[in-house]
């Protein structure tokens, strides 16, 4: 618990104090947020804030990890590290397409071919690995059963290993693909993304310390979990909720640096990441629900527009429908938050009730 607590202050103390000075290194650099002219008129005013603060929360999340482990003395886990792996690794392709947009001067970064191969690729390094490292009781960070709130009946291992670890690796790719793109659409409104982030990696510090404590390998019985390193899980939780908490000091309205999608990339990546290897792949539907409903608005009005010629919302993700209906953005960035928080609260108070119930 103390390794928990201190990767969540340290992380959110690197966070607060080093984002003012990554905010005036872009400033010097003139690396500014380029903002579309089709987009809501009140985001022109945005044109040139700083971008690509993600980097801080990454590299806060990163130090605050080796601090923990080094002032508890504790050795990092697989499963933590393959969560950061996939954290980083999507953050650095979120940098290059951010890189692009600055340098260039232009909405388009990455072409959707290239930034969808190089998620792919860091997805399946991470799924893949997720099966291999079994510790002494025989198991491996990942699994390639579905879980919801644990491992369910249905294993994706039924017809072979061979078989098995392929179908994993593309039911991993879309829950990555799914959680970093969904992260990346919220991000539209200063703070949206960045404190929906902070309540989702809350949560998971405390599926991480609950399933800790009623762990198999240690604490046997019926309702026990099956998960590797519910502890370092935790503790990457807890990095991931500091350094979200500190840059929203300085994301919040009226934002002084953007996240980008070095930033939107990085923590959908590690979200998926936890909800992988804590074996809650389904409940991260709940969990993010906001993520979730902003996607869905996406694909409602994309597939509107191509089948009908009509839009169901005035634009697309839908925090921006609610710009254009007359709704200030702080009132909408507030409301979005209490809806996010209910989706919390609804998937915690599932996965506790799965307990007290019994496993299934």
């Amino acid at each position: 618990m103390r390794a928990v607590l201190i990767a969540g202050v340290v992380s959110l103390v690197i966070s607060l104090l080093g984002t003012p000075l990554f905010i005036r290194f872009l400033v010097h650099k003139g690396y500014g947020q380029f903002i579309r002219d089709d987009g809501p008129t009140s985001h022109h005013t945005k044109r040139g804030t700083p971008t690509m603060g993600g980097a801080v929360i990454v590299l806060a999340s990163l130090i605050a990890y080796a601090v923990a482990h080094l002032v508890t003395g504790q050795s990092p886990t697989v499963s933590g590290l393959l969560v950061l792996f996939l954290m980083t690794g999507l953050g650095f392709i979120g940098f290059l397409d951010d890189f692009i947009k600055i340098s260039k001067q232009r909405s388009l970064g990455l072409r959707s071919g290239e930034k969808l191969a190089g998620q792919t690729l860091v997805a399946v390094i991470f799924a893949i690995l997720a099966l291999q490292f079994p510790n002494d009781a025989f198991r491996t960070p990942a699994s390639t059963s579905i879980s919801f709130v644990r491992d369910t009946g249905l294993d994706l291992a039924f017809s072979g290993a061979l078989v098995g670890v392929i179908l994993f690796v593309i039911w991993a790719n879309i829950i990555v693909a799914g959680t970093s793109n969904g992260v990346n659409l919220t991000d539209g409104l200063d703070g949206l993304a960045t404190g929906a982030s902070v309540m989702v990696f809350a949560a998971y510090v405390l599926i991480g310390i609950w399933q800790f404590n009623q762990n198999c390998q240690w604490n046997p019985g019926t309702k026990c979990y099956e998960v590797r390193d519910p502890h370092d899980l935790a503790i990457v939780a807890a990095c991931g909720m500091g350094a979200c908490f500190g840059f929203l000091w300085w994301n919040a309205s009226p934002a002084k640096i953007f996240m980008g999608d070095t930033g939107s990339l990085a923590l959908g990546g590690g979200l998926a990441g936890l909800a992988i290897l804590t074996r809650t792949e389904l409940l991260i539907v709940i969990l993010g629900g906001l993520f979730v409903t902003i996607t869905l608005s996406v694909i409602i009005q994309v597939a509107s527009f191509k089948t009908t010629g009509k839009r169901v919302f005035r634009m697309a993700p839908l925090q921006h429908h609610f710009e254009l209906l007359g709704w200030a953005e702080v009132t909408i960035v507030i409301r979005f938050w209490i809806i996010a928080g209910l989706f919390v609260a609804l998937g915690l108070g599932l996965f506790y009730a799965e307990w007290v119930v019994g496993a299934g």
